[in-house]
């Protein structure tokens, strides 16, 4: 396992004074960078081996946002590797140990040359050291978009999107997705899809729909797709839920 401890910068922080969705994203994907640095194993290692992963699902469960100064601790670990994929939790806790939130993500390993998946080389996978799945409510990888929903202006993906894959970053396809919500809407989990990778110049048709769950919290779906409708990245927001 791999932490680190942070105090909550007031550059992370939405109009509340806490930390946003998409700060708490890049924490996360920090973190395992962190990681990976730390064996040995970071981008630079990989990509001279023309190899990069890719993250394939999220699934964020938050308890709490932190506010801004808050100190916390984030930290993550890979629980399963099988062939090309890795499986991975993350967390962030406040300073007395309790869950602000809790994750679950699926991250591919491809051939940077091919570009195409490839099995994870076994010096790579047994520079980490597994541990137990963290305790949470693990939702399915598929996320469904149903129909009834509306289209939206357009996006067109710009230099500032990009990661050092040269594609459109994890935690970009969610800043674009939460710009549909409700101002005061109350983000209890979070699920991405991601189906393809968008480059430079490409334009992303988003689809959104509003739903209610079957245990009554209102669930926003947001496609970002391409212009035959195949997509990018399926976001799903659902709004907490309060006893």
């Amino acid at each position: 396992m791999y932490s680190f401890k942070s105090k909550i910068r007031y550059s992370e922080t939405d109009s509340r004074g806490r930390l946003s969705l998409e700060a708490l994203l890049d924490y996360f994907q920090d973190c395992s960078a962190f990681q990976s640095e730390a064996l040995g194993v970071g981008f630079y290692p990989l990509q001279e081996r023309g190899l990069a992963w890719v993250l394939s699902y999220w699934q964020i469960v938050v308890d709490r946002f932190p506010d801004f100064y808050e100190d916390v601790e984030t930290g993550t670990y890979p629980y399963n590797f099988k062939g090309c994929f890795g499986q991975r939790n993350f967390f962030m806790k406040d300073k007395d140990g309790n869950f602000l939130a809790k994750a679950d993500s699926l991250w591919s390993l491809i051939d940077t040359k091919a570009f195409k998946l490839t099995n994870i080389p076994e010096d790579v996978s047994a520079k980490y050291e597994k541990s137990e799945k963290l305790p949470m409510d693990y939702a399915g990888r598929k996320i469904a978009v149903p129909e009834g929903g509306s289209m939206e202006e357009n996006i067109t993906v710009n230099p500032h999107h990009l990661d050092t894959n040269h594609h459109v970053n994890n935690a970009q396809y969610v800043r674009m997705a939460a710009a549909y919500l409700p101002e005061n809407f109350e983000i209890g989990q979070m699920r991405v899809e991601y189906r393809k990778q968008a480059l430079l110049h490409d334009v992303l048709h988003p689809y959104v729909v509003k739903r209610t769950a079957e245990s009554g919290e209102e669930l926003y779906t947001v496609s970002l797709q391409d212009e035959e409708g195949k997509a990018y990245a399926n976001v799903e927001f659902k709004e907490k839920k309060h006893d």
